[in-house]
């Protein structure tokens, strides 16, 4: 007699073989038999039973999926019990399938597993990690080619006035990585409704968030900018940006730069060297006295630092960039700093922005 464990590894498996010989095409048999499937065996302790599922998903996403997200979908809003590894589960093998057939996906399925991605991110407060990084990746997919559709989701939980919940500002950073012109034109909205929020995050956790987000945000924009010539709007200019960003620098460099807690730190030193190229000129020659000192003085502070290394080169490359003479005044201090990093190998700065710093400006 074969053990409960057999019979449904063997479901299972003529799940797969069944995708992927294309005897799915019964719509209504096979959203029954995978639901079945799902139910019976996603929460088996053994490992080799979940790969299953996951391929059984995978493997039907392949010959038809939305009809894989269907499955996917109606599992998760059927079963609001189930627990969050193996809704995490569920929600990669959506992933998955949404990246591999983004092309062939209508607009009412994506509009379908927005909706339900976006539930399982948010739908508790506090973290959990696995489960609402898969629900974020799951968006994050779709919002390649269904930007408006996602930022209109997420823009509703991203509301003036109420902090939002750590996996939205993650989420939007993401976006602004993976699909650069489709995010960059919301940036200037999302940049208004965020600034109150950074005086409103009291705990390290959002501030760190808040910092990738900018940091993104800064990086995405500044990618935009270099390649106007492909933007859908090549009317965008860097100072469209330049306000809100010195508002954000000015409460990363000096309220959370002195943070006692390092990975804030260092969030923040990540954030503020592509910020630096989108400061105003006038704004980023009158910081630099104090901006330089201190990023220099985290050298002193963090056993790893080769991002404030990679900052320092930013905001090094900016300062040029302007034609600041304020890096002249600087000159003593820099060259004892990076001489120090490189004479105990502790950190690398990237060469190539301080020899184009160097014959500029401090000949």
């Amino acid at each position: 007699m074969r053990s409960g464990r057999g019979l449904r590894t063997q479901r299972l498996s003529m799940a797969v073989v069944a995708s992927v010989l294309g005897l799915s095409t019964h719509t209504g048999l096979c959203r029954a038999e995978l639901a079945t499937v799902l139910l019976d065996a996603i929460t088996d302790k053994d490992p080799l039973v979940q790969e299953q599922v996951c391929g059984s998903l995978c493997a039907l996403g392949e010959s038809q999926p939305e009809e894989a997200l269907g499955v996917c979908e109606e599992h998760l809003r059927q079963h609001d019990k189930l627990a969050h590894p193996y809704r995490a589960m569920i929600l990669r093998a959506m992933e998955t399938v949404v990246n591999n057939h983004l092309s062939e996906l209508d607009k009412d399925t994506a509009r379908a597993v927005i909706l339900l991605a976006s539930g399982e991110m948010t739908r508790v407060k506090e973290l959990v990690y696995d489960w609402q990084q898969a629900a974020s990746s799951v968006l994050v997919a779709v919002g390649k080619r269904f930007i408006g559709r996602v930022m209109e989701e997420l823009l509703s939980k991203f509301q003036p006035g109420v902090l939002p919940h750590y996996f939205v500002v993650q989420t939007l950073a993401s976006l602004s990585v993976s699909n650069v012109f489709g995010m960059v034109p919301f940036l200037t909205s999302v940049l208004s409704t965020m600034l109150p929020m950074l005086g409103a995050a009291k705990h390290d956790t959002m501030r760190v968030v808040f910092c990738s987000a900018l940091q993104h945000f800064s990086e995405s924009t500044l990618e935009y900018l270099a390649n106007l010539d492909q933007a859908p709007d090549p009317t965008v200019r860097k100072d469209t940006f330049a306000a809100d960003i010195f508002s954000a620098y000015d409460i990363l460099f000096h309220h959370w730069l002195p943070s006692r807690e390092a990975k804030l730190r260092l969030a923040v030193v990540e954030a503020l060297g592509p910020m630096s190229h989108l400061l105003p000129s006038a704004k980023l020659e009158e910081q630099l006295p104090k901006l330089l000192p201190g990023v220099l003085a985290l050298y002193k502070k963090h056993a790893e630092t080769v991002h404030v290394s990679k900052s320092l080169g930013q905001i090094l490359e900016a300062a040029v960039s302007v034609g600041s003479r304020t890096l002249e005044v600087q000159l003593d201090i820099l060259l004892a700093a990076l001489h120090t990093q490189v004479g105990w190998g502790r950190a690398s700065v990237d060469p190539r922005v301080v020899l184009r710093a160097g014959p500029a400006r401090w000949g």
